[in-house]
């Protein structure tokens, strides 16, 4: 944590020397997840483009208490924005109110917060992106059959929305039927709970996973016991480039894409910076990739 920062107060210190230069701090859930990780990455690449901009970052390493100290410190640094990936849409809500209301600007990025104390929310339709991944799924499997559905950080709005989108739309077809495990949107407990599921004799048609980091776990188990990807329907989100080759291979059927997003956080900072007034919520598109589409469309990283 004495890393942390220190290495925030020199980035700072260079920053505040110029008085047109604006400090973006991302306090980041858990950097160990691969999106995460390249949220913050895209962000930073972003920020060096422009030369009034200086970009720091955190890693709270999944833990919730390590985010809120993390973000208070950005706050005390007096930093001018802070983008904010949540890991429970409660817990971050006083400190989140805080550095809004103490004049710092706020992006929540991705997953939301019980709150409307920031400046903009920036995220896909999440509903939209589970009810995708049922349809899919529904419609490959016959309206019939068994299906897993591997959910994300429990805690997040991301996982709750994108588990009603899917359930919801699950519900109209009374003949499959659906088991859920959690992988926390992190490939070593998919490989757990999948391991166990296989362990247990366990054998489903199909699985939707809340992340291609999830289903490159089931994947990674489906093979360690010598069972083939190919011969389930498997479908993720984000389309990562891993995530492209498999369903390119045929060892995942599709993926709904799901961009970063800290591209345009990075840009609507600026907007923000020059004042003008941004909706409170800022919707990013997805759509569904499959091999009829893979190659022709770019992964998020």
């Amino acid at each position: 944590m004495k890393f942390f920062v220190m290495a925030f107060v020199f980035l700072f210190g260079i920053a505040s020397g110029a008085n047109d230069v604006k400090v973006i701090a991302f306090a980041q859930d858990d950097m160990a997840n691969d999106f995460r990780k390249a949220q913050v990455f895209e962000a930073r690449d972003e920020a060096r483009r422009h030369k009034n901009l200086q970009f720091v970052y955190s890693d709270a390493k999944a833990k919730t208490s390590m985010l809120i100290y993390q973000i208070d410190e950005f706050i005390k640094q007096k930093v001018d924005l802070i983008i904010v990936g949540a890991n429970d849409a409660d817990a971050v809500v006083p400190v989140v109110t805080k550095a809004y209301k103490s004049g710092v600007k706020v992006i929540i990025l991705d997953r939301g917060i019980n709150s409307e104390q920031y400046t903009t929310f920036i995220n896909s339709d999440n509903v939209m992106i589970g009810s995708i991944g049922a349809k899919y799924i529904a419609k490959k499997l016959h309206n019939k059959g068994l299906v897993l559905l591997f959910e994300g950080l429990l805690s997040a709005d991301v996982t709750q929305l994108r588990s009603k989108g899917f359930l919801d739309e699950m519900a109209q077809h009374k003949d499959i039927k659906i088991i859920k495990r959690t992988g926390n949107y992190l490939r070593r407990d998919a490989i757990a709970e999948m391991q166990k599921l296989i362990k247990e004799g366990i054998e489903v048609d199909a699985i939707f996973a809340q992340s291609d980091s999830m289903i490159s776990g089931a994947r990674s188990a489906m093979r360690r016991f010598g069972k083939d990807p190919s011969s389930i329907v498997m479908v993720g989100c984000d389309y990562t480039s891993e995530a492209q080759e498999a369903i390119l291979q045929g060892a995942q059927a599709a993926s709904v894409k799901f961009p970063l997003g800290a591209k345009q956080a990075v840009e609507y900072a600026l907007e923000i910076f020059a004042g003008k007034k941004l909706p409170k919520h800022i919707f990013i598109s997805v759509k569904l990739v499959t091999q009829e589409n893979a190659k022709v469309t770019k992964p998020i990283f």
